[in-house]
């Protein structure tokens, strides 16, 4: 609804500002924060920020236009449901957390979207939408008296006093399928991770990158390149600030779903029985600290990472801190985390043509 018009600019007006500097606004919602953005050449820096705090103080959420957007993220919802690829993630975070927030999906559901008016998201605003919640990321080529713009913009503000109570979320080993009308069957396996700041997260980012994280890993290497069962295999390990989660996601024929599950043990058994080689551990760590410096090369990137690191951490990490703690990451760290996290108490989620679980699962 920030796109939507405010006091002084309608919706159409917000698009126009942007489309005639060439430039982008946009923004994105996660588990645990959303961020509203721009990007402009640094000569329209000022006037981008100056229609961000606009947008950001002043909309209007009229209640004509919620309407409207209701019917947009309904129809967001329906082509959601028609990509059983994200949905089965969504339905694992459902599995492992059941009715905690982080089990709920980002795009909420329809009977909770319908629920909503222009009074509750003014509401949420005052409440939530506090200066101890809010971070303003910056990257790329500003001067000092940019800065001195976003303090006249955002140096005043003031909210509401509430903060989101935090309920310290439990990992639940369950299941969970959904018959689905799909050419493939999509398997989701979920293991306990590690929350945001945790002294061994880049052990974890470590290991996940050996497990699944690219395609020299060994999931890639055992599942698709060898076997032939897949072609989409991949883990990714999900922070939050008081949990996390290590996933592991195949697409299959659902004639093959034992024989990918099966498959999937037996690599997660090989890496514990043996653990990881000194070859995998340094390959990692350059693959990890490469991608980290082209990543410097995106503003979006920068700015996407530093106002994280912010909100959920309370303070900046530098390259150099960061480079440092990858490179601090041994062989033993990194064996000792995969016998902690794939043990026995994992979830499954599963969209399939029959929506039946293996007996193996």
């Amino acid at each position: 609804m920030f796109f939507k018009g405010t006091k002084t600019r309608t919706a159409r007006e917000i698009a126009e500002s942007f489309d005639s500097i060439g430039g982008q606004v946009n923004a994105f919602t996660s588990k645990e924060y959303t961020c509203y953005y721009a990007k402009v050449l640094d000569t329209h820096a000022n006037f981008a920020l100056e229609v961000l705090a606009d947008m950001f103080f002043h909309s209007t959420f009229v209640e004509e236009e919620m309407d409207k957007e209701k019917k947009v993220v309904f129809e967001e919802i329906k082509m959601y449901e028609d990509t059983p690829d994200d949905i089965v993630h969504d339905l694992l975070s459902k599995a492992v957390y059941e009715k905690h927030p982080l089990g709920y999906p980002i795009l909420g559901t329809e009977e909770t979207l319908e629920s909503f008016t222009s009074d509750t998201l003014k509401q949420y605003m005052h409440d939530f939408y506090t200066p101890e919640n809010v971070v303003v990321s910056i990257a790329g080529n500003v001067s000092e008296s940019f800065i001195k713009d976003v303090e006249k913009y955002f140096g005043s503000y003031e909210g509401g006093k509430r903060k989101a109570a935090t309920i310290p979320p439990q990992f639940h080993a369950s299941r969970i399928s959904r018959k689905k009308d799909t050419e493939q069957a999509h398997l989701c396996i979920g293991f306990e991770g590690l929350k945001v700041g945790h002294e061994d997260i880049y052990s974890l980012i470590v290991l996940n990158n050996i497990l699944g994280g690219s395609m020299s890993s060994r999931l890639f290497q055992e599942v698709r390149e060898q076997r032939g069962l897949a072609y989409s295999i991949f883990s990714y390990h999900s922070a939050y600030q008081d949990s996390g989660i290590v996933t592991i996601y195949g697409g299959t024929g659902a004639k093959q779903l034992d024989l990918l599950f099966e498959t999937i043990q037996e690599t997660l058994e090989k890496l514990k029985q043996e653990g990881i080689t000194e070859k995998e551990l340094n390959n990692s760590k350059e693959q990890l600290k490469g991608s980290l410096m082209l990543s410097l090369e995106s503003t979006n990137s920068r700015m996407s990472r530093n106002g994280k690191n912010e909100l959920l951490l309370g303070r900046h990490r530098s390259l150099d801190e960061i480079v440092e703690q990858i490179d601090q990451v041994t062989k033993e760290s990194v064996d000792q985390l995969a016998h902690t996290i794939f043990n026995d108490q994992y979830s499954i989620a599963l969209i399939s043509p029959d929506g039946e679980l293996p007996k193996n699962m």
